[in-house]
């Protein structure tokens, strides 16, 4: 028991990967026991901006797309979306832990101290490139049971602060609180006119195919 345990948690990598791991077990533990039974479906503890490019855009949408563009390119070649993020998160976690408890015990490590953690770099990438086909059949099972991915979010009509300025038909961004989390968009002004930095905005129309949402300045008593 006792070299069982030295192993998971000795050279430091292995550490790091059984306690990544283990948060995930304990998450799934939580998930059992608080009534909502194995709903792989639930994924209310993560923060992701699944509607709008999260990078401060101020003028040129370019960067931004072509950001946007390989982030979602890179999270599809993995079936994000196909199968429930947590599902993948943990899965992603348990495999490069596997492969960190194998490499160790082929390649001494623990020599190099903190800098032993590098050798996580190229295990991740591994990690990412085999559940390329381990997650293929998960994504088949979802996509049988119904699944259809996390229900998008609806931003029309929604408030939110200014975090640029924009007029006319240049890009800025803008941020707006959903429950407790914070996720900023890219906006441009509904009818051109100008826009100023922390301006309260409301939504009222979108454009989905570029992600960009139109705004016009929200009235209200706080700001008459």
């Amino acid at each position: 028991m006792a070299e069982i345990f030295n192993l998971l948690f000795n050279p430091l990598p292995n550490g790091v990967m059984t306690v990544l791991t283990g948060v995930s077990l304990l998450y799934w533990v939580f998930v059992l026991f608080s009534g909502d039974g194995l709903d792989f479906g639930v994924d209310g503890d993560l923060d992701v901006d699944v509607a709008g490019d999260i990078s401060d855009v101020d003028g040129d949408a370019d960067t931004g797309d072509l950001q946007s563009g390989f982030f979602s390119k890179a999270l599809d070649f993995i079936n994000v979306g196909k199968a429930p993020i947590m599902v993948i998160v943990t899965l992603f976690k348990f495999i490069g832990w596997i492969i960190t408890i194998t490499t160790s015990l082929f390649i001494s490590v623990g020599q190099f101290g903190y800098w032993s953690l590098l050798i996580l770099i190229p295990i991740f990438i591994i990690t990412y490139f085999l559940m390329h086909w381990i997650t293929k059949p998960i994504a088949k099972f979802y996509e049988n049971v119904g699944y259809h991915g996390e229900d998008p979010l609806d931003f029309l009509g929604r408030t939110g602060m200014m975090k640029s300025s924009v007029d006319g038909g240049k890009i800025g961004s803008a941020e707006f609180k959903i429950n407790k989390d914070v996720i900023r968009l890219n906006v441009k002004s509904f009818d051109g006119q100008a826009i100023a930095y922390n301006d309260e905005v409301i939504v009222v129309d979108e454009d989905k195919n570029q992600k960009i949402y139109f705004v016009q300045k929200d009235i209200n008593i706080r700001n008459i």
